[in-house]
């Protein structure tokens, strides 16, 4: 058997209390930006939070989980569709990328229904960036209502 892919998660630090059972499940069934990992093994090296806008840990945790192995950090979900949705995103990806070499992936688990719809009404996504930021967590909409 090959060697897991080894993953950090950073989350939005309004949710700093949220105990992760989405983004976790997600990962469990392979769903949202997870889906990448289909047929691959999977260990989780660190969870935390971007410490609050504008983001100060951004510039530490991603050293501290690549020196536990990281390969790969996701953004998680609620960086996404929070309201507003994180305006450092790209910020933190180019960083991340540039600084670490550590590959980033948009996203942990599918965006719950509810959240498509308010962010649709409002037109948060409209611009072409959002597309790339989306494009891991979309799913079908039965997926979407599972995660509402």
């Amino acid at each position: 058997m090959s060697e897991p892919v080894k993953i950090g998660i950073i989350i939005c630090d309004r949710y700093r209390t949220c105990a992760g059972g989405k983004c976790l499940r997600s990962l469990r069934n392979r769903e949202g930006a997870f889906s990448i990992y289909q047929g691959k093994e999977v260990e989780l090296v660190g969870y935390t939070t971007c410490n609050g806008c504008p983001g100060g840990n951004i510039e530490y945790a991603p050293e501290e989980m690549k020196n536990n192995g990281a390969e790969v950090i996701h953004l998680a979900t609620g960086l996404i569709v929070g309201y507003p949705p994180c305006p450092y995103l790209t910020y933190f990806r180019d960083y991340i990328e540039n600084q670490y070499g550590l590959k980033v992936v948009f996203g942990t688990h599918p965006i719950p229904e509810k959240y498509l719809k308010m962010h649709q009404k409002l037109k948060t996504w409209e611009s072409p960036e959002w597309k790339e930021i989306l494009a891991p967590t979309l799913a079908d909409e039965k997926t979407r209502l599972d995660y509402n």
